[in-house]
């Protein structure tokens, strides 16, 4: 089990239909218009097919947060998505990913930190984004394995490293 988590309005549903349609396509990469997306109340499951391995994707609301530790049990793996273009999100973001870091459940899963949107022309760039997330030192401190990314669920760039770090995670 994989879950998904980031504040509301970062992606997370618009990346879930995006990697499934990616998982299921016979080599081609057009990914067509983005689809229509609302924001999610509750959870969404969405199993990947992954070089012949399944991998399960639980998206939770960015409104659950409170309730996300009750997700945590026997999950591998943790995708945690932020906006890069919601300047004004950045701090809340920054301590949601540390409350997801720090949880005992999650001291052994592998971490995804994406940074999305950024085919947005007021996006902060991948440097900014970590020196404000002082990634460095959160990567140095943490138990697990962490890694971080920069994509645009929308226009597709970066959905193939995604889906690469999934693969990655499953076990044999």
């Amino acid at each position: 089990m994989c879950l998904l988590l980031g504040a509301t309005g970062v992606g997370k549903t618009l990346l879930l239909k995006r990697l499934q349609k990616l998982s299921v396509r016979d080599g081609t990469t057009d990914l067509g218009e983005p689809p229509v997306t609302l924001p999610t109340v509750g959870t969404n499951l969405t199993d990947l097919t992954l070089k012949r391995k399944r991998v399960t994707v639980r998206e939770l609301g960015g409104c659950m947060g409170p309730i996300w530790p009750s997700y945590y049990t026997d999950c591998s793996s943790v995708i945690f998505m932020v906006d890069s273009a919601n300047t004004t999100q950045v701090s809340s973001s920054c301590i949601q990913l540390l409350s997801v870091l720090s949880a005992e459940p999650l001291h052994t899963a592998s971490v995804l930190v994406i940074f999305n949107k950024r085919d947005l022309p007021c996006t902060m760039s991948l440097v900014e984004m970590m020196s404000l997330f002082r990634m460095d030192d959160i990567i140095a401190s943490a138990t697990q394995p962490i890694t971080t990314l920069e994509l645009s669920a929308r226009s597709g760039q970066g959905l193939q490293e995604v889906l690469g770090w999934l693969h990655s995670t499953l076990t044999d």
